[in-house]
């Protein structure tokens, strides 16, 4: 798990990979820097819209505890809880706590953990927990982010951690291509903060954009946080 911590840490943090943001734009090497830096504030402003994570990471959350048995976990896809415990220390056993998933789950709900009633008793009012969530961009068949921590990983074990990741969904993908090439295009063309011309009146003059394009907005609407 280190050098899965590893290699999240040392990847760049973006929806989109820069080999596929280049290809697709049929940008070089030169670029190198400006294309990070547009697909890293693509991938945080897409964040802050939504109101949500979206990267693969590791989680430390603290959830107070209601009356209800029911735990929900803030950030989502999640892909393994590593620890429960309370703020002595003391480790919540997994027998205790079971996800709810039923058939009808998919990924772009809030994840759920079930606790024991035989917690009761200890008048718990808050938890921690410590949880993978969020999802990978092309992922390496062995389920990591890289290629370098695949060889010590055998065939069968490879396609089975592969296959538990979450990747990103295509058009949660193209926001970020589209918002990435649409800042790109800004930088390049000096136009930072303004959108261009407009005739009227007989006079030539300048506007505000938008911080976001309306069809980013429209792809990400389905992945917004849902606030009650």
């Amino acid at each position: 798990m280190k050098n899965e911590e590893k290699a999240v840490s040392n990847s760049l943090y973006s929806l989109v990979s820069l080999d596929e943001f280049k290809a697709i734009m049929c940008i070089d090497d030169r670029e190198d820097k400006l294309c990070r830096f547009c697909l890293v504030t693509s991938t945080l402003s897409i964040e802050q819209y939504c109101k949500r994570k979206f990267l693969h990471k590791k989680y430390f959350e603290t959830v107070k505890l209601s009356d209800s048995s029911l735990v929900i976990l803030k950030e989502y896809p999640v892909r393994e809880i590593l620890a429960v415990s309370i703020f002595n220390g003391q480790i919540i056993e997994p027998e205790f706590y079971r996800p709810m998933i039923g058939n009808d789950y998919n990924e772009e709900m809030p994840f759920e953990l079930l606790l024991s009633p035989s917690l009761k008793p200890f008048n718990l009012t808050a938890i921690k927990v410590i949880y993978w969530a969020g999802y990978v961009v092309n992922p390496h068949p062995c389920g990591f982010t890289t290629r370098s921590f695949c060889e010590a990983k055998t065939p069968a074990k490879a396609i089975k951690t592969a296959a538990s990741m979450p990747q990103i969904p295509a058009d949660l993908s193209a926001a970020c291509l589209e918002l990435a090439s649409w800042n790109f295009n800004r930088y390049k063309g000096r136009r930072v903060g303004m959108s261009g011309n407009i005739r009227g009146a007989g006079k030539d003059g300048e506007h505000f954009e938008m911080s976001m394009p309306e069809n980013v907005r429209q792809l990400l609407e389905p992945y917004r946080r849902k606030m009650l």
